[in-house]
């Protein structure tokens, strides 16, 4: 059994809430900014230095008081990511309330058994739509009692509210709250199942971010370090930045709208962004189909293959050639550049978790300059417990394990953890909380191992491993990461349980479909028209075998069917961490499964 612990020392104080690395930083540097909010006068950005943060936290946190909050109440927040959502956060806390996230995405029914399994006392939303959506909770929630809209003036009400309370009695209620308290009860997107509630500690949080400013120094603990969070706070990865933004110099900005993503980058300039893969994916899909076509199309393509080479030279001795090098630069002045100025021209460093990367768009991007540190983490740790580090990268992998955190390699092939990144257990879950662990080490559900310099790789999870009626073992995600890379598919999903081969169904990118169709000179269709479409197909068909050169014959995609929809969170098909719900798609698409095989 493979076994290893990264033994950088941590220093930290186990009684210490989140609260307390706030109010570190405003004894220490109470002048210095801490976030920037967007101006609603354009697209500059106005600093909140750590004084007003923690002022404004005060005055809500009163309200919170005023309004009936007591130590452990659960408060829910369901909003897009902007800065209303940080300053409830710590408000919250503040006052040893426990905020449990609800997607803004969620529908009526997971929001109630949300509320219902957390017993929420008070509810934020962000939009009178979300409102209409948290209606239903304030009949069928007994201990909810009140439901306030942001964009309704929830902060302002709060504020107003608070004035009344005794500042003493607000510092009274922060210094109660200590490091084994519970910080939020996130629940897990479900991806079998109905969700769980994992409790973390306000320990979990204040030891991952002492653990998480050693590990990423020279990406967050620089002077001039700065991160726009745009995934959701709902999700443990940003939540964990949030934090450790507190917990270090680093300026933060909030982008809610993904619209505007592009444009909130440019404007923001962060140093480092973190994002999942499917991100990443996006941007170099649109990079390529705005190339156009014809010698605009093959200087892009020839670009990218000079990055991707350019990066995997710097992993062998002597480095790039010096051709190679002078490629390189013509590149980068002709398509490489281009990209890391749309990304606001000073991103040194992009965080990605959540689901695989995968080799290709990690050399592409550090051979653009921007170095991709693939991490790994689930809500259960907190958010990352191993990642590439600025100084320790191996592409390909999900790095080191972080300061003081342990890993090892079942004698099953299946990855675990220890140490005080892990959670304390599920709400109101003890059965599923006694099955989580064995002998104190958690079972994260992944297949991996760990290489000689002690890097932590992924193969997949253990409950997707596809076994074939020849009795293969195939691990799904490597194929449907490399069949995604194809500009216009959405989203992949391998089959093959008992079959004779490997299939997979394919939906199409309807954003992409149309820049791509008129790029190769064909006509406008719609994705119901594509999905049948031959040249469409052979384009598929063509990213498939491409797919395939990653693994062996048995293991390889024989067939496959593109469908007339996209998986999508509406339609009950993805997590809103953007994870295929399998079971779902496997049950909703059992007939073109059976077609694949003739049955």
């Amino acid at each position: 059994m493979q076994e290893m612990t990264n033994p950088t020392p941590v220093e930290w104080d186990r009684t210490w809430a989140i609260t307390d690395i706030l109010k570190a930083k405003y004894e220490s540097d109470p002048s210095r900014p801490q976030w920037e909010r967007k101006s609603s006068m354009g697209s500059g950005w106005i600093p909140v230095t750590v004084a007003q943060f923690v002022e404004e936290v005060r005055s809500v946190a009163a309200g919170l008081i005023a309004s009936g909050v007591q130590k452990g109440d659960r408060v829910g927040i369901m909003c897009r990511t902007r800065y209303e959502w940080t300053l409830l956060d710590f408000a919250a806390w503040w006052t040893g309330a426990v905020p449990v996230p609800i997607y803004e995405t969620s529908s009526a029914e997971q929001a109630l058994y949300i509320g219902q399994d957390a017993e929420l006392t008070m509810l934020f939303v962000e939009t009178h739509a979300q409102a209409l959506v948290a209606s239903g909770l304030v009949d069928k929630v007994p201990s909810l009692r009140e439901v306030l809209v942001i964009d309704d003036g929830a902060i302002a009400t709060l504020t107003a509210r608070g004035e009344d309370v005794d500042p003493a009695t607000v510092e009274a209620r922060s210094n109660e709250v200590g490091g084994d308290d519970i910080a939020t009860i996130i629940y897990t997107s479900g991806t079998t199942g109905r969700p769980k509630g994992v409790i973390l500690h306000h320990s979990n949080f204040v030891f991952l971010t002492h653990s998480g400013r050693i590990g990423f120094h020279d990406v967050c603990n620089k002077p001039t370090s700065r991160t726009l969070l745009f995934l959701p706070l709902a999700h443990v990865f940003a939540r964990f930045i949030q934090v450790l933004a507190v917990a270090t110099p680093t300026v933060a900005g909030h982008s809610p709208d993904t619209k505007n993503l592009i444009a909130d980058v440019g404007s923001f300039k962060p140093t480092y962004i973190l994002a999942v893969p499917r991100v990443f994916e996006k941007i170099f899909n649109s990079a390529d189909a705005k190339a156009g076509s014809g010698a605009k199309l093959k200087i892009f393509r020839w670009s990218t293959k000079v990055a991707i080479e350019y990066s995997k030279a710097l992993e062998q001795p002597g480095g790039p050639s010096a051709v190679l090098k002078a490629q390189h630069a013509v590149a980068s002045k002709l398509v490489l550049g281009k990209l890391t100025e749309l990304l606001g021209g000073k991103v040194e460093y992009a965080v990605s978790g959540g689901a695989p990367l995968g080799n290709r768009l990690g050399h592409f991007y550090r051979g653009t300059g921007i170095r991709i540190l693939e991490g790994y983490g689930l809500t259960e740790t907190t958010a990352p417990l191993s990642c590439n580090l600025p100084d320790r990268t191996k592409i390909g992998t999900v790095g080191v394990p972080f300061p003081q955190a342990s890993v090892r390699i079942s004698e099953s092939g299946e990855i675990e953890t220890k140490g005080d990144h892990v959670f304390h257990g599920y709400w109101k879950n003890d059965e599923a909380t006694a099955e989580a662990f064995d002998d104190g080490w958690f079972k994260t559900g992944d297949l991996g191992g760990i290489d000689e310099d002690g890097y932590v790789t992924i193969t997949g999870r253990a409950k997707d491993i596809i076994v074939t009626a020849a009795g293969k073992n195939v691990a799904p995600a490597l194929l449907e990461d490399r069949l995604r890379g194809h500009p216009i598919v959405s989203q992949v999903l391998v089959v093959g349980n008992d079959k004779p081969f490997i299939g997979a169904l394919v939906t199409l990118d309807a954003e992409m479909l149309p820049g791509w169709l008129e790029n190769h000179g064909y006509p406008a269709m719609t994705v119901a028209q594509a999905k049948d479409d031959e040249r469409v197909l052979a384009a598929i068909d063509r990213a498939v075998h491409r797919a395939n050169e990653a693994v062996s014959r048995a293991e390889s995609i024989r067939k496959f069917e593109v469908l007339g929809e996209d998986f999508t969170e509406q339609n009950g098909l993805l997590t809103p961490s953007l994870k295929v719900k399998r079971g779902a798609a496997e049950a909703r698409y059992a007939q073109e499964i059976k077609n694949l095989y003739g049955e």
